[in-house]
């Protein structure tokens, strides 16, 4: 695998959210979470929020934005990604074992 997969986006330019149908199988109440965490982060600071697995696994957070769009707060940017990052640490933690053990096909090993 030599490329990213889109767990979920939400965009601020056209007020939606889409989650990867290869993830229908998350439960209702993580993907509502998800949901839930774009939309509000594209309303604070505008632009498009991409949650992404790389080839490894790691999920990361991917923020872009138009490059005349004088709204978007690109100072906030930074800071509500690391907020993101801190607050749910262990729901991608857990997205990530998730990724790893049904899509990558790794061994489940217990920390």
């Amino acid at each position: 695998m030599n490329e990213e997969i889109v767990l979920c986006a939400a965009s601020a330019y056209e007020q939606k959210f889409y989650i990867n149908p290869d993830f229908d199988t998350l439960p209702d109440n993580i993907k509502q979470e998800l949901r839930i965490m774009c939309v509000l982060y594209t309303e604070d600071v505008g632009g498009i929020l991409m949650l992404i697995f790389d080839e490894s696994g790691n999920l990361e957070l991917k923020v872009e934005h138009e490059e005349d769009d004088f709204f978007f707060f690109f100072i906030g940017r930074v800071l509500k990604v690391k907020e993101i990052g801190q607050r749910k640490r262990e729901v991608f933690v857990s997205l990530e074992l998730f990724f790893k053990v049904f899509y990558l096909g790794e061994e489940f090993q217990e920390e």
